[in-house]
């Protein structure tokens, strides 16, 4: 049977092939030969065909290990694990002997679904049966391990293995590449190379994935060499892990090449590597026209094309762009994805423009929530300063018994934060408590910045000291609240401790640092604090270092050093480093240079009502009437209007806002005729003070 001896030759097996084959071999009367209808079972499970393969495999008169090991394999490559043990146990129950074959289809099943218990008893088996010195029983040993996160177990296996091939190293490299060892990895890599061992697209990609920081660059162009070298250059796997290693490494140019490289042979992942390669570089115009490419070759684009678009910076000029794309996942049926969805309203939230009523919308009409709808909901909300709504939402979780994480409790705390909530606050803390959730980091630094901003100093240092300590997010916390309280000393303090402990500074560290000497009026420090960032750390300023040190020098009445640090900047200022400037001028008293600064930033920020505010109040302290009048007209023409100042009290576990001329509170009536009853009494109490000071002046008068 030609037709028999392709279909068990062939890897590529095609269903039509599969049922020809099977109907010659019943009309040949040969279908309870156990070779011929193996043969076909094979065909089935490979097509996925497993409802037939089953029927099939039960009308095997004669079953041997290799039908029995077809049907595991069958259901593990179809993702149906359960039904794959249960078959391994009839298995053992019908006294089939396991081989290799047997523990490397099961072993990949429990792999896939990370079911440690499970690989450790056929682990047993292994070792009960004999095949533990097997090459392929030991390989898939190795890999359960590793993706079941017990690396060193893995490593266990692999190193009294005594035959090794290709699979093991590839293994065993992948597991420590997930976790991050560079160094481990390099070295088992070297050691592959110097046992001959074949080098193939599941060596490097697992290796490529680790070199994502700008100090890999060239050992990411040395990889790339070696497999130009040997011939791996059409990998997919591999040119779609050294797009995204080049985009890490900070050479979005070289990304570009390996993709322009790849012209006959892309698949979706390579698009979307680039996609992402892209927006990680804030290159949006580049990433809509490859997404525009991608229409026009009519791809099938999948959640994470979307979602990755979705997640750029839909910013100022950028945010039309974000509704073009809503408007297309909307048009073609995606709006319920909750991955998808998930995205836009992240994207409404982060947007400069007064979005969250869309992000709102995505969310209340979005019918499959997960924890990443809620969180970021949240999130969004406690962002955007509309911590009311925040706190219902977190209320509605609590009371649907909805799982909470850390992300869920950081927002609300960001929240608790921004009003100074402290009972509600102090009651969130406690469900963290409850959850086990405060010893994590964004949750930690929440708290500590929550009970700073109510103001108990104390209860914040306590959190910092129950918070892990080896990322810097909890140190840059407490360094923020005490500036923020005036103890700039303790920062310093802070951050030599922070230094002393090996803890990896960043950033935010720096702008805390320089926050502080700014609050204390640390000048020199200040300043020799931020030359030091590159040369020392090697973190290069960014925009809001400037604004810090603008603040800095402002402060002390410095605006000549000012003005020579704005024109020595390496970028543009930003609508922040003018705000910085334009108070600078206005408390040293510098008009002329205070309206250039203003003009450079009504043009960056025109609708943004506190630049037309700041100047207004500027004017109005030099008495430039005129300009004050400009102001004001100015505001008309654009339609910019003050936004109220808000207010928050917390009574008896519920906040209420309040604005200037504000009569929506349903106990507005009664609010306001307590606060003219105030109001008279203190003008009343005035009074008297005043007549009291006259009568005293006027004895003191009489007796003189």
């Amino acid at each position: 049977m030609r037709l028999l001896h392709s279909l068990a030759e062939t890897s590529a097996t095609s269903l039509s092939k599969v049922t020809e084959a099977h109907c010659r071999a019943i009309k040949l009367a040969r279908i309870s030969d156990t070779y011929t209808a193996t043969t076909i079972l094979n065909g089935y499970t490979k097509c996925r065909e497993i409802g037939t393969a089953l029927k099939m495999f039960d009308e095997i008169p004669h079953k041997d290990t290799a039908s029995w090991n077809i049907m595991i394999s069958g259901y593990v490559n179809s993702g149906r694990f359960q039904s794959a043990w249960v078959f391994l146990n009839l298995m053992k129950e019908h006294g089939f002997s396991l081989n290799d074959y047997t523990f490397g289809s099961i072993l990949k099943g429990i792999a896939s679904n990370g079911l440690l218990s499970l690989g450790q008893q056929v682990h047993c088996d292994v070792v009960k049966l004999g095949y533990v010195g097997n090459v392929y029983s030991a390989s898939a040993l190795l890999d359960m391990y590793a993706k079941c996160g017990k690396v060193d177990d893995a490593n266990k296996v692999f190193q009294r293995m005594p035959e090794r091939n290709y699979v093991s190293w590839n293994a065993i490299i992948a597991g420590y590449a997930g976790k991050g060892d560079i160094e481990y990895c390099f070295w088992l890599f070297r050691g592959m190379e110097q046992e001959g061992m074949q080098l193939d697209d599941g060596t490097f990609s697992p290796l490529l994935t680790l070199l994502n920081e700008d100090r890999f660059h060239k050992l990411t162009m040395q990889v790339h060499a070696k497999v130009e070298k040997l011939g791996l250059g059409c990998e997919v796997k591999v040119f779609n892990a050294l797009i995204t290693s080049y985009s890490q490494c900070g050479s979005i140019g070289s990304a570009e090449s390996v993709f322009d490289g790849t012209i006959s042979c892309r698949d979706l992942v390579t698009w979307n590597s680039m996609l992402a390669a892209y927006l990680e570089h804030d290159e949006e115009k580049r990433a809509f026209e490859l997404f525009l490419d991608m229409e026009r070759l009519g791809l099938e684009m999948d959640s994470y094309t979307y979602t990755s678009l979705i997640s750029g910076r839909f910013e100022g000029r950028h945010n039309s762009q974000g509704k073009c794309l809503h408007a297309l996942v909307i048009k073609r049926g995606l709006e319920n994805v909750t991955i998808i969805s998930n995205a836009l309203i992240a994207m409404y939230a982060k947007s400069c423009t007064n979005s969250v009523d869309d992000a709102l919308l995505v969310f209340e009409t979005l019918d499959s929530k997960d924890s990443v709808s809620w969180n970021s909901i949240l999130t969004g909300l406690s962002h955007k300063g509309w911590s009311e709504i925040a706190f219902k939402k977190f209320s509605k979780m609590r009371l649907e018994n909805l799982e909470m994480d850390e992300y869920s409790f950081s927002a609300t705390l960001r929240s608790c934060s921004d009003l100074a909530t402290l009972r509600f606050g102090q009651q969130v803390h406690a469900l963290a408590l409850k959850l086990s959730s405060e010893s994590y980091k964004y949750v930690s630094s929440a708290l500590i910045l929550m009970y700073s901003n109510c103001g108990i100093i104390e209860d914040a240092w306590k959190s910092f000291e129950v918070s892990p300590k080896e990322s810097s997010i909890s140190w840059n916390s407490i360094m923020f609240a005490y500036a923020q309280h005036g103890r700039g000393k303790l920062v310093l303090d802070l951050f030599f401790l922070m230094k002393q402990s090996e803890v990896k500074l960043d950033h935010i560290t720096f702008v805390a640092l320089l926050t502080a000497c700014s609050h204390i009026g640390l000048v020199e420090e200040g300043c020799r604090f931020f030359k030091s960032m590159e040369a020392d750390f090697g973190i290069v300023p960014r925009m809001e270092h400037y604004a810090c040190v603008i603040d800095l020098l402002g402060r002390a009445g410095c605006l000549e050093e000012t003005k020579e640090l704005v024109k020595g900047m390496p970028f543009d200022p930003d609508a922040m480093v003018l705000r910085t400037l334009l108070g600078t001028c206005r408390s040293c008293g510098d008009i002329e240079y205070a309206s250039e600064v203003a003009s450079r930033l009504l043009e960056l920020e025109p609708g943004e009502h506190s630049t037309y505010v700041l100047l207004s109040d500027m004017y109005r302290q030099f008495k430039k009437w005129d300009e004050i009048a400009n102001i004001k007209r100015l505001m008309r023409e654009r339609s910019v209007i003050k936004v109220p100042g808000w207010s928050w009290i917390e009574v008896q576990n519920e906040v209420h806002a309040f604005n200037a001329e504000d009569l929506s509170h349903p106990h507005c009536h009664e609010i306001y005729a307590k606060l003219r009853e105030l109001t008279d009494e203190i003008m009343f109490s005035e009074s008297e003070n005043v007549c009291g000071l006259t009568i005293f002046r006027g004895d003191q008068e009489s007796v003189d």
